[in-house]
């Protein structure tokens, strides 16, 4: 899927760190509504690209930099937004430094007037799950994953000055869940990969049931081809090294059981190409302060990775 050039509205653009945090709108053709989405390009491309993608609206032509970086996909939790990692993270200082492009999509359609899509927190608006949704109305324009691994990448790729070939995706929580999905549902497009506290299985734990059996029907067999745990036992691809952290005190863990992610390890552990590093952090919970303290380290797992 590709969306034109001229489509792409600016809609924010600040200065940080040398580089550029931007934040666009545009009509999504496979969630048939508005969406929006962030960027960081960091200082080694972001004059190249603001003349790229003003060159591009006004030609629908792709940039044509000669220098291009790395990009990252960050996929956030529920009820998030495009701007809750970019803003919370504390990420930007080393991205900057590495040279990495980092890509913040929204966490569902939005506007769409479906019944019941503002009716909870952990099902609808802010919570699409990075599925695609096979049952009404969702699947009118619930299908995250087509947007997320399709026509987002597309998109990026035609108007800034990234590498498909060196891009990883990591997330947290949902969008944790919807990093190891996308990376072992494609194998190779995403040489990197990593997550904080991902719901690892979740059609084992209630947020998953709930929004499986909305979006996808009652039939728990299809539920599989979206669950992390069940997906790397039949892997095949590249070999993967996935960074896990999960904090001891997450309540989502701790006491809900929501997350899982010993099932993820001993699921993989017999997988030829999949080392996943499970790292406990004491005393941290399930909030952006967790994910502030460790996001260096990610980003300098991503980078290892895409550098070689």
């Amino acid at each position: 899927m590709s969306v034109a050039s001229s489509l792409l509205k600016e809609v924010a653009s600040t200065r940080c760190f040398g580089g550029l945090v931007k934040q666009y709108r545009h009509q999504s053709s496979a969630l048939r509504c508005e969406m929006v989405f962030s960027v960081f390009l960091p200082p080694q491309v972001a004059a190249t690209a603001t003349k790229a993608t003003t060159a591009a609206a006004s030609t629908c032509a792709s940039p044509s930099a000669a220098v291009t970086v790395p990009v990252l996909y960050w996929l956030s939790g529920l009820t998030c937004t495009d701007q809750n990692f970019i803003t919370k993270a504390g990420a930007l200082r080393s991205a900057s430094r590495l040279g990495v492009a980092l890509v913040c999509p929204d966490t569902s359609p939005r506007g769409c007037a479906l019944q019941g899509e503002e009716d909870s927190w952990d099902f609808g608006t802010g919570a699409g799950f990075y599925v695609n949704a096979t049952e009404a109305p969702w699947k009118q324009h619930y299908h995250m994953y087509d947007y997320t691994t399709q026509e987002l990448p597309s998109l990026i790729e035609s108007n800034f000055p990234v590498n498909p070939a060196k891009q990883g995706i990591f997330g947290h929580s949902m969008g944790g869940h919807g990093a190891l999905i996308c990376a072992l549902k494609n194998p190779g497009k995403y040489k990197s990969v990593s997550a904080f506290a991902p719901i690892c299985h979740p059609t084992q734990c209630a947020w998953g049931k709930k929004a499986f059996s909305g979006y996808l029907g009652e039939d728990q067999s299809s539920w599989k081809a979206w669950d992390a745990t069940e997906l790397v036992q039949s892997y095949t691809g590249p070999a993967l090294d996935i960074l896990i952290d999960q904090g001891t005190e997450d309540g989502f863990h701790k006491k809900d059981n929501q997350l899982q992610p010993d099932a993820f390890v001993a699921a993989a552990e017999s997988v030829d190409g999949v080392n996943v590093t499970l790292r406990y952090q004491e005393g941290y919970d399930h909030s952006y302060y967790f994910i502030s303290s460790f996001v260096d380290d990610h980003l300098e797992h991503h980078f290892r990775i895409l550098s070689a």
